[in-house]
């Protein structure tokens, strides 16, 4: 087996089985419904117009690629679906090192090549997304193979394995993806694959949305600047947005659909589940930049009678944000607040001991508070949460420190 670049390919002079010099090479095709990694047939042009040499006729390669068959038997070629052409739609495409935590562009393709019986079976074993395959390309006809060769030794390979390579067959662009992407992609910190998606054009952006879970999209989004949370949101239908937005906090949702033209933010709220629409809605009220317009409805709230087991079994149950969880609220009948209870006292702390002697006086803001009042509170008390309690004294919800974080660093 030997290995040959696709930049070294392609120009190659292809001589007939005459000897007879027809063309040169113009591109490589793989036929990912036939097989994934095969070559199918190599373009050639030719003075009477491009050629297909299928890859069952070709008998050695390098710098000169020969043929078993006569050029007069070598068809037209005309672009068709469902092929991948590799110089088009591979070479300088922009797809996503999940290792690196970055976009890098496709610098050149590794080819293997067996001998079988009297012709060559070309694979692709890798694209190569490092300054090796830059440099070759750079090179070529510029530098002698030998020295070029030396060179290229000494600059250490960095490519990723063909069978990581998935092929977006409906995408028009023919745009290339990773598969270990999408899987890698969704075992990454959110804000790991907001740094990503702001680096792929909106097409590509798109396609992310669209294939990875609904849950890590939502915590991905809400990680992403607003103006390209809006774009994505605007490219995706209507379900799938509304399918995001439902795992999204419901205080970052609303902040999201309240960028969005009311017709489509109405749109995505309709595709909503009932619990969540209410929830999300009743947020949209507020003002944006109040206490109650930054305050999430997901916490935890347990009755002031309850014991150490009760709170527990509520956080158990509780599928809203980590961040959420630092502080166990005590209510009275009618969601009336009446305490609080940090985390931690909760974790040492038996199972039957009751929950009023482990509490504390809750600090709170009204919910029309202005929000640099509310960074002002967490700063001056050192909080994880701040409850907002309605005139009444009612929990209507709580902001969590990584708000006020969003909130100052949007300022």
């Amino acid at each position: 087996m030997s290995v040959v670049a696709l930049s070294e390919m392609l120009g190659a002079a292809v001589r007939d089985s005459s000897g007879t010099v027809r063309g040169r090479v113009r591109e490589l095709a793989v036929s990912p419904q036939e097989h994934p990694t095969r070559i199918a047939f190599l373009v050639v042009r030719t003075p009477e117009g491009d050629r297909i040499l299928p890859s069952d006729a070709i008998k050695s390669f390098g710098a000169t690629v020969r043929a078993t068959t006569d050029a007069g038997g070598w068809t037209a070629f005309t672009s068709f679906d469902g092929v991948l052409l590799l110089k088009r739609d591979l070479l300088d495409q922009q797809i996503i090192d999940v290792h690196g935590r970055k976009v890098v562009r496709v610098n050149d393709v590794e080819l293997f090549s067996n001998p079988v019986n009297s012709h060559i079976i070309l694979d692709v074993l890798a694209v190569d997304v490092g300054a090796r395959g830059a440099v070759r390309r750079l090179a070529k006809g510029l530098v002698p193979s030998f020295t070029l060769r030396a060179l290229l030794e000494k600059i250490p390979p960095r490519v990723i394995p063909w069978q990581y390579v998935d092929l977006i067959e409906t995408d028009p662009a023919r745009r290339v993806k990773l598969k270990i992407a999408y899987e890698g992609l969704s075992r990454m910190h959110p804000a790991d694959i907001a740094d990503i998606v702001e680096d792929l054009p909106p097409a590509e952006q798109k396609a992310v949305f669209e294939a990875l879970d609904d849950e890590v999209a939502a915590e991905a989004l809400e990680e992403i600047d607003r103006d390209v949370q809006v774009s994505i949101v605007e490219s995706l239908d209507s379900n799938r947005a509304a399918d995001i937005v439902e795992e999204m906090d419901p205080d970052a949702a609303a902040d999201l659909l309240g960028e969005l033209t009311e017709d489509r933010s109405g749109e995505i709220l309709k595709e909503m589940a009932p619990e969540e629409r209410q929830e999300v809605s009743q947020l949209l009220e507020f003002g944006e930049h109040t206490a109650a317009g930054r305050m999430t409805t997901e916490f935890v709230a347990v009755s002031e009678d309850g014991v150490v087991a009760d709170a527990v079994e509520a956080l158990r149950q509780f599928e809203g944000s980590s961040e959420a969880v630092a502080t166990i609220y005590l209510t009275a009948p009618g969601q009336m607040l009446t305490g609080a209870v940090p985390l931690v006292r909760i974790a040492i702390s038996p199972p039957d001991m009751r929950l009023k002697s482990l509490a504390e006086t809750p600090t709170t803001c009204a919910p029309d508070t202005p929000e640099r009042q509310v960074a002002e509170i967490f700063d001056k008390y050192n909080l994880i949460t701040l409850a907002v309690a309605d005139e009444h004294g009612r929990l209507a919800g709580i902001i969590t420190a990584d708000d006020v974080i969003s909130m100052l660093r949007n300022d």
